[in-house]
């Protein structure tokens, strides 16, 4: 069972007294058989919560610094029409007993908490976003993580692991840019791809002509639910392992990279689809940050002298993070110049930026 969260906002020019808007306020409660229980804020305004039936709960709050506040609370099997009336009903009220004084007044859409289907999910600066998604398609956990594919109205299917969006099935922009943006020329080379088990760059890849495409997946819980939930990203690449030009293995990258390096094999092309930039400012104390330099570093030596590392960064909100993988990449052992993009990804609802490497 759900809860849906409504708030009502006035933000006044000067404080409001309680003693003259109150009582009116309370009318409008009580017509709706909801008690009032008045509690103390050591001289900080007036705050009261108000229960009815159905397990309604409201609170009230005139603010001592200007600002009046209404938070009501029911089950989402309430009555919605009954409740719109109740807030309407509010609000008229307080803009004739405040009138004059009244500097914006603020009504939410109701926060949808509990439900069945989360359909809340945070930017990387920590913003909330309500995403129109109406069904989970697909969700198994496997050793490594949690995986999702949810449907949105919107934006097609999406994969979300470990409640981060990772791609959804109109999200063409993310797979261009990180594949060079229709820059580069994949034919007859030698592509190692890190991740990816969306296979949606494997899929834009392959058209191409390539000599060959390794893909270095870890988790084949997802492989198994993109190839049947997100084939508007993945066409039918994902049904096979392997194909003329490329070949899907389901390992952990690292070892693989490191058996490479020793090797001396070398790619025309690394494109890192594992994580995105870190956002802890904290570089020498965050695992992902650990990881990330690992394989960073693991790539750089297997690419051909001429060749060209492609990878996400992070929002380009984050700009410290991104400022420290910078710095990351001038640490590396062998030294490299870099350009970045910034791009729309639609279901992301931020700008996203990514990264092109190469040995100077």
């Amino acid at each position: 069972m759900a809860l849906r969260h409504y708030t009502l906002d006035f933000n006044l020019s000067t404080a409001a007294d309680p003693a003259k808007t109150v009582p009116d306020l309370l009318s409008i409660f009580n017509e709706q058989e909801m008690t009032e229980t008045v509690h103390d804020t050591n001289g900080h305004g007036y705050l009261a919560t108000l229960v009815g039936k159905n397990g309604r709960l409201a609170i009230l709050r005139v603010h001592s610094h200007g600002l009046v506040t209404i938070d009501l609370q029911c089950y989402e099997e309430d009555n919605i029409a009954q409740l719109d009336n109740l807030l309407n009903a509010l609000e008229k009220e307080l803009k004739v007993l405040l009138n004059g004084n009244i500097t914006r007044v603020k009504r939410l859409p109701p926060l949808v908490r509990g439900a069945k289907i989360d359909r809340y999910l945070p930017t990387t600066d920590k913003r909330m976003i309500e995403y129109d998604i109406d069904r989970v398609v697909y969700e198994e956990d496997s050793e490594y993580q949690n995986i999702k594919i949810l449907h949105s109205q919107q934006f097609g299917n999406i994969l979300v692991l470990n409640d981060d969006i990772n791609l959804a099935e109109s999200d063409f922009a993310y797979t261009q840019a990180i594949i060079g943006s229709g820059k580069e020329n994949y034919a007859g080379k030698e592509v190692l791809i890190l991740g990816g088990g969306d296979g949606g760059i494997l899929a834009e890849l392959v058209k191409q002509k390539p000599k060959m495409i390794t893909m270095l997946e870890i988790d084949q819980k997802v492989i198994d639910g993109c190839k049947t939930h997100m084939r508007r990203t993945c066409g039918n690449i994902l049904d096979n392992l392997k194909g003329d030009c490329y070949q899907i293995l389901v390992e952990d990258c690292v070892p693989v990279l490191k058996k490479y390096v020793q090797e001396g094999r070398m790619f025309d092309y690394v494109i890192n689809d594992l994580t995105a930039v870190p956002i802890s400012t904290e570089p020498e104390e965050d695992s992902t940050w650990e990881f990330l330099r690992l394989i960073l570093d693991l790539s750089i030596k297997v690419l051909h002298p001429s060749g060209k590392y492609f990878t996400q960064g992070n929002s380009a909100n984050m700009t410290e993070a991104l400022s420290l993988y910078e710095e990351q990449l001038g640490k590396l052992s062998c030294p490299v110049d870099f350009s970045k993009e910034v791009v729309c990804v639609p279901s992301y609802l931020e700008l996203w930026v990514f990264y092109t490497v190469w040995k100077k």
